[in-house]
């Protein structure tokens, strides 16, 4: 795959920490929600980050979709991302659940799914998450 654009950002502090991108437009700070144990302090987590980058990238990927399709999306088009986590079955560690709704309002319903379901074919998050795309892992 030729790559196109590389994102980079670090984290300290892990879930109670910092994340911050190599361009420093991003950098917020990290809390454990009250659900997993946390005091609640405000800040934000893995899985909302997470979240909000599985919906802006599911639009775009809705955007390119219509556009081949020429159909024009409303401004008020809007994908929402849940991800749960929690202790997977066999007890090693954690799993994610992800869910995606789309609102796509003043489309035909049948139009409608028919982009929804292309755009889980073409929006890169989706299809790491149906191929278990395999990160390499190095110590530096």
């Amino acid at each position: 795959m030729a790559i196109l654009y590389t994102a980079q950002a670090s984290a300290t502090g892990g879930r109670a920490g910092r994340a911050v991108s190599d361009n420093g437009v991003l950098d917020v700070t990290l809390t454990v929600p009250k659900e997993m144990g946390g005091d609640g302090a405000t800040g934000t987590n893995p899985e909302q980050l997470f979240a909000a980058g599985y919906s802006a990238c599911f639009l775009g990927a809705l955007k390119f979709v219509a556009g081949k399709e020429k159909v024009k999306l409303s401004e008020d088009t809007t994908i929402t991302t849940r991800v749960g986590i929690g202790p997977r079955e066999d007890g090693t560690g954690f799993g994610i659940d992800v869910a995606i709704s789309a609102n796509l309002p003043g489309i035909d319903k049948d139009v409608a799914e028919k982009l929804v379901a292309a755009a889980h074919i073409v929006c890169p998050y989706s299809h790491a998450m149906r191929t278990s795309t395999e990160v390499p892992v190095t110590v530096a």
